[in-house]
């Protein structure tokens, strides 16, 4: 589940917890007035780019911050809080009367998305009230994974499916990747060889299932690809692993679990904490 940090942040300890995505690459310029050949050899040229562009970034030692491939408009400060010492400010609760389409927009988190989050945060208030879980938490989460499943230029459909998937690369042992054996014969990140994170909340087959929840109950398969299953999924994790998430130190030790990396986790309750203001404001 989840990103590699960078090569200057806290090595990974878990197998549970280990991705990164690859980088959208830019789409080429295209020339108002063509000549007659230059579509065939326009294209030639992408596709030659291309291909040295990821060959490129996979011989390279360092590992691409995956907040830059597609700027967010919503700014996030980094906040300099220490582990344990609060937990994320208040954010509404979902059942609260908030224009959560305009916040939509507002926070750059697609709609669909948005209310994945908020299904989420009900369910487990439902289930493990003592659980505490906000959306904010969760959209802060899926920001640092896969900037609402928006990587790779994938969008969320109104079913709630991500289109296309959203795969990270194999986890081979590469520079700052553990190596990860394939788990699940490649059904669900499509590498028999190895694994690899999957889903807008970047689950390993392995975690994915322990953890798998089907959201509207239709006796389907739960699918990592689909945001209200994967935010579930991510929401009972979350409880198990932090009990209380109202407090500082049940809020760390949930997402210190998931990812254990401190600069991940100050990253997260940035967003979150950001997130909260914006729908309180």
């Amino acid at each position: 589940m989840l990103s590699t940090p960078a090569r200057d942040a806290l090595p990974f300890r878990n197998l549970d917890r280990v991705a990164v995505l690859l980088p959208q690459p830019q789409p080429p310029i295209r020339p108002r007035r063509p000549f007659r050949f230059a579509g065939p050899i326009l294209l030639v040229g992408v596709l030659l780019a291309g291909l040295i562009g990821v060959a490129a970034w996979l011989d390279s030692d360092d590992q691409p911050d995956r907040s830059a491939a597609r700027p967010p408009q919503f700014d996030v400060p980094v906040l300099d809080v220490a582990p344990g010492a609060a937990a994320p400010g208040p954010a509404a609760a979902a059942t609260a009367d908030v224009d959560w389409a305009r916040l939509a927009g507002k926070t750059d988190i697609p709609e669909r998305t948005l209310r994945a989050y908020l299904a989420a945060e009900t369910e487990m208030g439902a289930r493990l009230p003592g659980c505490r879980l906000t959306w904010a938490t969760l959209a802060g989460i899926g920001r640092v994974e896969s900037q609402h499943g928006q990587f790779g230029g994938s969008r969320v459909g109104s079913d709630g499916q991500l289109r296309p998937p959203v795969i990270g690369i194999p986890l081979d042992g590469s520079p700052g990747v553990r190596a990860i054996k394939d788990t699940d014969g490649g059904r669900l990140d499509g590498d028999q060889v190895w694994d690899r994170a999957v889903g807008p909340m970047q689950f390993l087959p392995v975690t994915w299932s322990r953890w798998a929840t089907r959201a509207n109950g239709d006796g389907a398969a739960p699918d990592p690809q689909n945001v209200d299953d994967a935010m579930l999924s991510a929401a009972r994790y979350l409880c198990q692993s932090g009990g209380d998430l109202g407090t500082g130190a049940g809020w760390w030790k949930a997402v210190l679990t998931y990812n254990q990396s401190v600069p991940y986790g100050r990253n997260v309750f940035s967003a979150a904490d950001a997130y909260a203001r914006a729908a309180a404001a």
